[in-house]
């Protein structure tokens, strides 16, 4: 597939089509690798909660960790109209 390079402010760029994305489940990000003129392009996991273990530690050990809500809930299910 032949693809055209463009300009991105002072960079360059290509763009690459949404079913190719698609085709090799890349989401958001890419690991890019140069290897002997060639540029590759390798998929990577969405890390959407890394770093969270460590914060939430943190925050423990600051005393942050309490709640913002009360989490009490009135089951009484008295003058519900259903």
């Amino acid at each position: 597939m032949r693809v055209s390079i463009v300009q991105i402010g002072n960079s360059k760029g290509l763009r690459i089509p949404k079913s190719v994305l698609a085709q090799c489940n890349i989401k958001d990000s890419v690991d890019l690798v140069v290897r002997e003129n060639e540029i590759i392009l390798k998929p990577l996991p969405s890390l959407l909660r890394e770093g969270w273990a460590k914060d939430f530690a943190r925050m423990a050990a600051l005393n942050e960790d309490s709640l913002l809500i009360d989490d009490s809930i009135d089951l009484d299910l008295d003058g519900w109209a259903w």
